[in-house]
């Protein structure tokens, strides 16, 4: 017999809502799911881990027998592929899945997904140069979105202040490798690109392994970059490091003091009288030639910055 839907005059009770979400949750049957592990606890026989997936903010408690977190050696921000059967615990109304089988995802399956991802999002058009803008000369005020105290955030604006001290920037730390990464990188794109005052958004970190630059290869997050309606600078790792954020960006810089010293102009006080570029038939000034000895051409400062305005243009929030 069916049971008659509820109303507020028919409320059903705390034990009828559990006992029919134990019923849909038990026709699910067994599943395998992909994650990130985090939060993990394997000090007895049985192991509590929390799988988070990197591209939202969700997640789900796993146990497993702690033998099997041993044997593959598993540590906080392992990608794992896991089998098991959701449970659900009516006294408590907590879900959590009772794994059987765990596999690591190891890297080269990594970089065939970033391979096609990186395919995938060519063929959309992502990385087509015509959607490329870039930066506008001397900027209202500069994003930037890095690890709080990192090298990167010290790189960047140490050398920006050194080539322009009056540089304002909007620095938001977030954390830039690890399950909460791509989360927090994107709300972090998001708040800057609402801000009217932001010309410009840097997002910057060191090197690191395939797996600590993993997020900057997530493709929510390269979707993100593409939908800023304000430049994006991409300075992540170091030359040979390119991750698809690179590929999605509007400039790519190959590594964060690259970011600085590529693309902010130099102040009229720090411009040597004597400095040399590389000027020769109206051909424009490169940004690191300002004080270099070795080039062959005098450059006033007065053409300098008429030369760096004809390589920066005024750059429009989409």
């Amino acid at each position: 017999m069916t049971e008659a839907k509820s109303t507020p005059e028919n409320p059903w009770p705390v034990r009828t809502v559990a006992r029919k979400l134990l019923d849909w949750i038990n026709r699910l049957g067994d599943v395998w799911v992909e994650g990130q592990v985090t939060q993990l606890n394997a000090r007895s026989s049985t192991a509590f881990l929390t799988l988070r997936d990197p591209s939202v903010d969700m997640s789900m408690s796993i146990t497993c027998n702690a033998g099997m977190i041993r044997e593959l050696q598993l540590t906080e921000g392992s990608r794992v592929i896991v089998h098991g059967k959701i449970s659900f615990y009516p006294n408590r109304g907590t879900l959590s899945l009772r794994a059987d089988d765990i596999r690591a995802v190891g890297i080269g399956e990594l970089l065939a997904r970033i391979e096609r991802l990186r395919k995938l999002l060519h063929a959309e058009g992502l990385f087509d140069p015509r959607r490329k803008r870039r930066p506008p000369f001397l900027p209202n005020k500069i994003g930037l979105i890095t690890g709080r105290a990192s090298a990167a955030e010290r790189d960047v604006l140490t050398n920006a202040r050194n080539r322009w001290p009056a540089a304002h920037f909007r620095v938001i730390n977030v954390a830039v490798q690890g399950p909460m990464a791509v989360t927090q990188v994107m709300t972090a794109l998001s708040t800057l690109d609402r801000d009217p005052e932001c010309d410009v958004i840097i997002v910057a970190r060191g090197g690191g392994s395939v797996e600590d630059l993993l997020p900057f290869s997530d493709e929510a997050l390269c979707r993100a970059v593409s939908s800023c309606r304000t430049p994006v600078l991409s300075a992540i790792g170091h030359e040979p490091d390119t991750p698809l954020v690179d590929h999605v960006a509007d400039v790519r810089c190959s590594t964060p003091t690259d970011a600085a010293n590529g693309w902010f102009p130099m102040s009229p006080r720090r411009v040597n009288a004597s400095a040399r570029c590389a000027i020769a038939d109206g051909a424009r000034c490169t940004a690191g030639s300002i004080g270099n000895e070795n080039c062959s051409t005098p450059c006033a400062p007065d053409q300098y910055f008429r030369t760096r305005t004809v390589r920066w243009t005024a750059g429009q929030k989409r």
